[in-house]
């Protein structure tokens, strides 16, 4: 049995990252200045719940829109519940399920960690998952890269792109010029920029993330974000300016990204979720030399106390109207939206 089960607000204990650290399941988004960034942006109230040296970290969303859930955690590839098994997980989730109750949650959803649930229990969306051992001196590492993404590399250097490590806000501005046209392309509006100035605030001023940012002839051509903690990072955002392509600008801030974070001590990168239909990417991120994993959602409903199954609804009838959208309007209806999607 565990002991008492306490529902918590890590950002109101000055030691929780110090805590988090000595643990040897913990990942970025499990620390406080992720948290802070939700907070800070859309006002998401953190209520974990701990007992012993277990943790159910949830964000309670309250939206007039999409009605009030918890969820683990909101705008996260993968945050599963640490936990030595199965039967320490299952009074942290009733405790959540009853605290869910009484706040008039819709649902509990858990991003990972369905092996706590157990096999019966389906998942509600699944993916991939990809991450990079970065633990290897710089040549072995680049040996690892598929043929395809060496040469790629090499095209970038040769045709004199150039990549440029940056924790300032001006290089989060460039990140997000392009992001916008990527989101565009994707036919999804762009997060509002005040999400990545609090990113900018309570993770890179922290020394706890960085950007990278390929140039090319004077213009911006690509750039990613990533996150660090303890040794592990991982890779966020990615964005390009697809009309240049060709000059391979995406893989050479991947390169020069993974020798930037194994020379800072990170031994391990991350590469968020793929899903399951987008062969190319999780292709791209293979060639990468990363391992792979799949990565498991589950929802519980609290109305109907039953776990339900549903579709990945990032693609339908909205890409078209937001392809279609001028950039100053899809920046305007992210501002929006984003906290109602959570």
């Amino acid at each position: 049995m565990l002991g008492t089960v306490r529902q918590i607000n890590p950002l109101q204990q000055p030691d929780w990252d110090v805590q988090l650290l000595r643990r040897p399941d913990f990942s970025f988004f499990h620390g406080s200045a992720w948290l802070k960034v939700l907070a800070e942006t859309y006002g998401f109230t953190p209520a974990c719940f701990v007992a012993d040296n277990s943790l159910l970290p949830l964000m309670e969303v309250d939206s007039w829109l999409t009605g009030r859930r918890g969820i683990a955690l909101p705008f996260t590839d993968d945050c599963a519940p640490l936990c030595e098994n199965a039967e320490s997980f299952k009074e942290l989730f009733q405790s959540a399920v009853a605290f869910g109750k009484k706040r008039h949650w819709k649902y509990i959803e858990c991003r990972g960690g369905r092996k706590f649930f157990g096999e019966k229990t389906p998942a509600s969306l699944a993916f991939y998952g990809h991450s990079l051992d970065l633990v290897a001196p710089e040549n072995q590492l680049l040996e690892k890269l598929d043929g395809s993404v060496r040469r790629a590399i090499r095209k970038a250097e040769n045709e004199g792109v150039t990549v440029e490590i940056s924790q300032g806000l001006p290089a989060m501005r460039d990140f997000y010029a392009l992001q916008c046209q990527t989101r565009k392309r994707h036919g999804l509006p762009p997060p509002p920029w005040k999400f990545f100035l609090n990113i900018h605030k309570h993770i890179l001023s922290e020394n706890l993330g960085m950007v990278a940012v390929a140039g090319h002839g004077g213009k911006k051509i690509a750039a990613s974000v990533y996150f660090f903690l303890g040794g592990r990072a991982i890779y966020k955002y990615g964005a390009s300016d697809f009309a240049q392509q060709h000059l391979r600008g995406s893989n050479l801030v991947m390169w020069a990204a993974m020798q930037w974070l194994a020379r800072a001590g990170a031994v391990n990168l991350h590469l968020g979720k793929t899903a399951l239909a987008n062969e190319g990417l999780r292709r791209f991120k293979l060639n990468l030399g990363a391992s792979e994993e799949k990565i498991e959602y589950v929802k519980y409903d609290l109305r109907q106390e039953n776990f339900i199954v549903e579709t990945d609804g990032i693609t339908g009838w909205h890409n078209r109207v937001f392809r279609a959208l001028p950039v100053s309007l899809a920046r305007v209806a992210g501002g929006l939206l984003y906290k109602h999607w959570a």
